[in-house]
């Protein structure tokens, strides 16, 4: 989903995004336990909070390593908590990170890339059977609403690069929320999405390694386990 907020702001300058020494850390571990190696982390203060911490963490025996972050990141415009289609927040939960996709060249991503077109739509018609998927369709000939989905090579710079958040997509259950990606953002919250400044996003997804099956926890801090 695309930004939420449109008014013009005064964007930070993008701080580079240094990969950290490959230490254990001690402190702040991950609450998650599951089988993923590869594990990124946003966690909001507070269950409204626009804005959240992104770390990237890999696995290393028993103990997370931290490789990437704390970075500041947006999300929902109404935080983070049960996703749907008529809300604007990040869906909270463990969701798979399976595929990339951009409009530019793939950046270094080992995740499958997909380089879309104004052609490429993610599905919000909550009515049709391609409901929360890619398709491929010239503007004015496709099979749903598409007023009430993503023309994702339309979108601009939001979608130079992204990546697919797997959350309501197994099964897919219409009207539960459709097209939530951690793509490029400009400061501003947004309709669902987590964002990040675009070299920062970069170096996020040059890390993702599909083989060791990367998720995304998306949290509020101190929720009980």
């Amino acid at each position: 989903m695309v930004p939420a907020v449109t008014a013009a702001v005064v964007l930070a300058a993008a701080v580079g995004c240094a990969h950290r020494p490959a230490e254990p850390q001690e402190q702040e571990q991950p609450a998650y336990s599951g089988p993923a190696e590869q594990l990124i982390t946003v966690t909001a203060d507070s269950p409204t909070a626009t804005t959240a911490a992104l770390t990237a963490w890999d696995r290393d025996g028993a103990q997370w390593v931290r490789r990437i972050g704390p970075l500041r990141a947006e999300v929902g415009a109404q935080g983070v908590g049960p996703a749907s289609e008529t809300a604007t927040r990040s869906p909270a939960g463990i969701w798979p990170l399976t595929e990339a996709f951009g409009i530019g060249e793939n950046n270094g991503t080992r995740l499958p890339y997909r380089r879309v077109t104004e052609s490429d739509w993610w599905v919000s018609d909550v009515k049709s059977r391609y409901y929360n998927t890619h398709f491929r369709c010239a503007p004015g000939t496709c099979p749903f609403d598409e007023s009430a989905g993503e023309d994702l090579g339309a979108a601009g710079p939001a979608y130079d690069h992204a990546v697919v958040i797997d959350y309501n997509r197994s099964p897919v259950v219409s009207g539960a929320g459709s097209a939530y990606f951690l793509h490029v953002g400009d400061g501003n919250p947004t309709a669902g999405c987590v964002t990040l400044p675009a070299g920062q996003l970069d170096a996020v997804m040059r890390w993702l390694d599909p083989a060791r099956g990367p998720v995304i926890d998306i949290a509020v801090k101190n929720r009980m386990p």
